[in-house]
């Protein structure tokens, strides 16, 4: 599109120059291409027009800020604002396949592997690492070009109303809802009925000849069955789901393998991912591949072959020193936290266990309650060692029986590590993203 056009779209003034924006936009001036546009957010950090020169400098067309700057720039009054509405003008004129996706945990490892499955078939554009908001979907959409067969959306949502902005950005044919568990609890009211209440709008947004994915294992993703003018379509464990797992296994790695049921037949599929929770992402991958057409034999196939994409998602690395490290700390909720540590019990089998773990933000008035639950886990499972990182101590409060080690913040909990383990040892860390131990060990 033209700087004119896009002007006028956004009910901006002309910039100073006309030119063709031929490449995606940006929001990191060092993630801009030729040919690109450099969105100028402020944020609590950082002011995007700070970096407006350089961003031109490296390539970009022109700047969309909020102010004027010295290089051509697009002025609008909202800088996200005009974002989506650029977004959604260009998906109109593409008009891919769109398959939206959201839940309290597991959202990105099954984009990726939804993209691993559709990427060979044709052109796909799904969400990079966890742009899922406000600003991050809209820089998706902006990727996808008049090639582009399957934009996969991640759809993130921290209080109502998010998700139903998002779907209007980008409305989807099919809608994946993988579960609802205790996440953004402070922001959405403080309880898994109005987590659904908010998770429930993307179903709302399907057209009458679009899908609804729903995971037939989770009671409150069950709940939105009425919420939606959609095709239903059931995935899971239960009986009644479409598309279904049986005979789960899983390898000395904690691999998971099972028989993949579909209307169509059954096939087995063998991940290379850690942790039996990855099957119902998997499932949920195989749910829309499904619906999207592809066989059975193709999507058992890629669904084998995918790997981890993301960081911070039960990352394994093995270390010089013999020691395991599971890197599972972009974020945490209840749910993401007992799926962790099951997996690191399954994975270390007789060799010796250390939890790093710090705090779950966003737990409401059941806070407290919710890390004592997760010590007692640890307990139940027989971890060995247990170093609870700084508002973390409840968990500590909650493993009786667990040598415990308690730690201020991320340094002091690398130094306790490095002291504590011994070859052969496995390592799982993991808590919010604010407590910042991703990618500490």
């Amino acid at each position: 599109m033209a700087l004119s056009e896009i002007a006028r779209l956004l009910g901006a003034a002309p910039p100073s120059i006309d030119a063709l924006v031929t490449a995606p936009a940006a929001v990191d001036s060092r993630e801009v291409v030729p040919g690109g546009l450099f969105a100028a957010t402020v944020g609590a950090r950082a002011d995007g027009h700070d970096f407006a020169a350089k961003a031109v400098a490296d390539g970009a067309v022109a700047v969309l800020g909020s102010r004027p700057l010295d290089v051509p720039c697009v002025v609008v009054d909202d800088v996200e604002a005009a974002l989506g509405k650029l977004a959604s003008e260009v998906l109109s004129r593409i008009a891919p396949t769109v398959v939206a996706l959201t839940g309290s945990v597991g959202k990105t490892t099954t984009k990726d592997l939804l993209a691993q499955v559709l990427e060979p078939d044709a052109p796909t554009v799904a969400t990079d690492r966890s742009f899922n908001n406000e600003l991050g979907l809209p820089l998706t959409v902006l990727r996808a070009d008049a090639a582009t067969r399957y934009l996969v959306l991640e759809m993130g949502a921290g209080r109502k109303g998010d998700l139903t902005y998002l779907t209007a950005i980008a409305p989807p044919r099919i809608g994946l809802v993988l579960n609802v568990g205790a996440a953004h609890l402070t922001t959405m009211g403080g309880g898994l009925a109005e987590v659904a209440a908010v998770k429930g709008e993307l179903v709302e947004a399907l057209p009458t000849d679009g899908f609804a994915l729903l995971n037939a294992d989770d009671p409150y993703v069950m709940g939105m069955l009425g919420r939606t003018r959609a095709q239903i379509i059931l995935y899971g464990t239960a009986a009644g789901a479409e598309i279904r797992a049986e005979d789960v296994v899983l390898d000395a790695r904690a691999r998971p393998s099972f028989t993949l049921r579909t209307p169509y037949g059954s096939a087995r599929v063998t991940l290379g991912l850690v942790g039996a929770h990855q099957v119902a992402n998997a499932l949920a991958a195989a749910a829309a591949a499904t619906t999207l057409g592809l066989p059975l034999e193709v999507i058992a196939a890629r669904l084998s072959g995918a790997a981890r994409r993301s960081p911070g998602r039960m990352e394994v690395r093995e270390r010089p020193d013999g020691v395991t490290v599971i890197d599972d700390a972009y974020n945490a909720n209840p749910e993401s936290m007992r799926a962790g540590l099951l997996a690191l019990k399954a994975m270390a089998g007789a060799r010796r266990t250390v939890a790093v773990l710090g705090e779950m933000t966003g737990q409401a008035s059941l806070a407290r309650d919710r890390h004592v639950v997760i010590g007692r886990l640890v307990a139940e499972l027989g971890i060995d060692i247990l170093i609870a990182v700084g508002e973390a101590g409840a968990i500590a409060e909650g493993a009786s029986g667990v040598t415990v080690h308690r730690v201020p913040d991320r340094a002091a909990a690398c130094a306790a590590v490095e002291d504590l383990v011994l070859p052969g040892d496995v390592v799982f860390v993991k808590a919010s993203s604010e407590i910042g131990l991703q990618g500490a060990l």
